[in-house]
């Protein structure tokens, strides 16, 4: 049997978040993943926004880890040349019903550390993007996108550069945890069995799944998997927008909005569907569905714009009609196992949030 540190299971952006931070802090670090290339899961199927952290309930790991993850995200990509633009975001109020909705949001905001909104009258959005019919609204400036590749590809060279190992197509099929470590089945080209001192299970819409599968003690707190799975279309042609646009949320989520990637490609989603098992199929049908919700904000949006784009599936742990569940970092103080660390439903957003999860991981380890 081999011998190893840390063992990280998972190369999504939180994984490799996780293993540089363990890795710079001398820890000897393997990062397991079950696919032939680092990111190809949940990192590669998301809109690669930059939050703010206006909406999350205050004093939860969401909104902390958001703050705390977008200042040290911008700091990281301005200092490691990773492409990235601060676009700012428009939260806008249709009808003037939902303006009591806007100031309930800024509230929230202020509450998470969020210092920068700006109220909007219907004026002041017109004067900002023309092609908006809206009653009001506010201007997040210090919401943006990112390259997610680039930061993924920056954050495995930190890791590499400290001694870190990825090892691709190394699926963990199992295992066992008890108080003298924990013990990985590895399967793979070369199956073998490693012990290691300390485990992040980050491994995305798998995640619940090996918190079961590793026997012990620490399984009898593993959630059930749900999975929501959001799809996209984009938009044929340049769109006339320069800033990130999000109606008034809705129950259940955040509308259907408008993002931009680097390249000024519009996008629009998620209409959200629960799932039995993973599926990123995307029904061009949907299309009707997307223009009435998009034209509620953008009344100009023409006929035949609309082309279907790509679905991604959100790790959820509550189902459908609960209310929507924190982030979860179960270390020794949830369950009892000293170096085990298995970070649950970690979705949106995730992503701003990657580098603060991996600083409070390594903490823990």
């Amino acid at each position: 049997m081999e011998h190893v540190d840390a063992v990280v299971i998972g190369a999504g952006v939180v994984g490799l978040a996780c293993a540089k931070f363990l890795a710079e802090s001398g820890r000897e670090v393997i990062v397991l993943e079950r696919e032939t290339a680092f990111g190809s899961g949940i990192s590669a199927r998301n809109s690669e926004v930059i939050h703010a952290g206006l909406y999350y309930p205050p004093g939860s790991l969401k909104a902390t880890l958001c703050v705390a993850g977008r200042k040290a995200l911008y700091a990281y990509c301005a200092e490691r040349g990773i492409a990235h633009r601060r676009l700012g975001k428009l939260v806008v109020a249709s009808r003037v019903p939902q303006l009591p909705a806007l100031e309930a949001i800024a509230a929230r905001a202020r509450a998470n550390g969020v210092d920068d909104l700006r109220p909007l009258g219907a004026a002041d959005v017109r004067t900002l993007e023309p092609e908006l019919d809206a009653a009001g609204g506010l201007l997040s400036p210090s919401t943006g996108i990112v390259d997610s590749h680039g930061l993924m590809q920056a954050l495995l060279a930190d890791a590499e550069r400290h001694g870190a190992v990825l090892a691709l197509a190394s699926p963990v099929c199992g295992g066992r945890t008890d108080r003298t470590g924990i013990v990985l089945d590895v399967g793979g080209s070369a199956p073998m069995q490693l012990r290691a001192r300390c485990v992040i299970n980050a491994a995305g819409l798998d995640a619940p799944r090996l918190g079961h599968t590793l026997a012990g003690p620490a399984a009898l707190h593993a959630p059930q998997a749900f999975y929501a799975r959001g799809v996209y279309f984009s938009l044929v042609g340049r769109a006339p927008f320069s800033h990130l646009i999000y109606p008034v949320p809705e129950a259940g989520g955040l509308g259907v909005h408008l993002t931009l990637d680097l390249g000024g490609q519009a996008r629009f989603g998620p209409d959200v569907e629960w799932i039995e098992q993973p599926d990123y199929q995307v029904d061009s049908a949907r299309a009707e569905r997307f223009y009435a919700a998009i034209r509620s904000w953008w009344p100009g949006l023409a006929d035949g714009r609309l082309q279907p784009a790509y679905a991604g599936v959100r790790p959820k742990i509550v189902g459908p009609g609960e209310a929507d569940a924190d982030f979860r970092i179960d270390g020794p103080s949830a369950h009892g196992v000293p170096g085990l660390v298995h970070l649950y439903g970690i979705e949106s957003p995730g992503l701003t949030a990657a580098l603060a999860i991996g600083a409070r991981v390594a903490a823990i380890c």
